[in-house]
């Protein structure tokens, strides 16, 4: 990736940026997410098909938002995400440069976000290929083998939150679920609470979610959570004939209404 840390450099030494956010290997070997700051480190940068990490779930960290403007290398989620952000003025298209990769790992030029904008409506912005053939073989079963598969599914979860803290979606200070007065869900680890747990975060997703599955990556007990919010991906693409991350100017898909939206979905 000769051309990714020429440009990481170029960024860094004229200051354009003051950290750039991409992948090198840590010292066990995997790939791990890296902040440099300095020109003369930016050698340590790769990008190949281990990079699938969602790196903009950093754009909002306070702790990285302090060095200043930041650079990032961005796959398409990625991309995605960063346009969400933005859509929901979490992130300012002032304060970030996207170091573009493409689907074949070519480094893009984006000399703003709207020409990032028109490269991402030229992509494909379903869900992944393995994902789409367990969600059709999951919207084959009746209500009560659904219901018996997640109940089996969520019996696993920790409450660890990692689900949550891989979602570049999921910014808010404090959650809900850390509310005790009143506690919306309960803090123990339980088939009601984890239930509640999937479903609240899956419904907070609704019409957010660019596909990336970072959540079912980061789950410890390999809990497929990622379905959910995919699901709910085609629900708002066959409702409302939209997909996240496609437009800095986005409106909420659950909070804006038009006359002509589908209401089969009533009972």
């Amino acid at each position: 990736m000769h051309n990714l840390i020429l440009k990481a450099k170029e960024l860094l030494e004229n200051k354009i940026v003051s950290v750039i956010i991409g992948f090198e290997t840590g010292s066990s070997g995997k790939v791990r997410p890296v902040f440099i700051t300095d020109s003369n480190k930016a050698d340590s940068l790769i990008f190949d098909e281990r990079c699938i990490q969602n790196l903009a779930v950093y754009l909002t960290k306070k702790e990285v938002k302090q060095f200043g403007k930041m650079g990032i290398v961005a796959t398409l989620p990625i991309m995605r995400s960063i346009m969400v952000l933005i859509s929901e003025q979490q992130l300012s298209p002032e304060n970030v440069v996207v170091l573009g990769i493409s689907g074949d790992g070519e480094v893009l030029d984006f000399a703003d976000i709207t020409v990032m904008q028109h490269y991402i409506e030229k992509c494909e912005l379903g869900n992944p290929a393995k994902e789409q053939d367990m969600l059709a073989t999951l919207n084959r079963l009746n209500m009560q083998e659904k219901f018996e598969f997640w109940q089996k599914e969520f019996s696993k979860c920790i409450k660890c939150y990692a689900c949550r803290q891989s979602c570049p979606m999921c910014y808010c200070t404090r959650c809900a679920v850390e509310c005790n007065q009143p506690q919306w869900i309960p803090v123990q680890s339980n088939n009601l609470g984890n239930m509640e747990w999937h479903i609240l975060r899956a419904m907070h997703l609704a019409g957010r979610c660019i596909s990336c599955g970072e959540c079912g990556r980061a789950c410890p007990v390999g809990i497929p959570c990622h379905l959910l919010t995919m699901h709910l991906v085609d629900q708002a693409q066959s409702y409302f004939g939209v997909y996240a991350g496609i437009s800095d100017k986005m409106s909420s898909v659950l909070s804006t209404y038009a006359p002509n939206d589908k209401e089969s979905f009533i009972i």
